[in-house]
């Protein structure tokens, strides 16, 4: 009985990797095995910088609120643990947003923050 090798099947896996590949340099982009496994170190980065820019944005944040806060006489973590002791629950992004563009309010949730009973 003759071998069957299912051709169709394996071009079509061929070259959905070598369409993924398009844009490489050089080999990466030409030759399948290359193709291959620079896609596979490239979805195994992506896998983890998915991760990693939440940790990069969240960096941001807390710096974006600690220079909006340090002018007002106060630095972040002090900011940040006055805010759960009145219960004031806006998240980090949410801080550096009102920090970043609309100073005023910022400056007020600060004052309700720091205010004494």
């Amino acid at each position: 009985m003759p071998r069957a090798t299912n051709n169709p099947a394996s071009r079509a896996r061929r070259k959905k990797i070598m369409l993924a590949a398009r844009g490489f340099f050089g080999a990466r982009s030409k030759v399948y095995t290359v193709a291959k496994n620079a896609l596979e170190k490239g979805w195994q980065y992506a896998y983890r910088d998915r991760k990693f820019k939440k940790r990069i944005y969240r960096r941001l944040w807390i710096a974006r609120i600690n220079a909006a806060v340090r002018p007002m006489g106060i630095n972040y973590s002090s900011f940040i643990h006055l805010l759960s002791q009145k219960g004031i629950g806006l998240n980090r992004k949410a801080l550096a947003d009102l920090a970043l563009n609309h100073p005023a309010t910022f400056k007020a949730v600060v004052d309700a923050s720091t205010a004494k009973d």
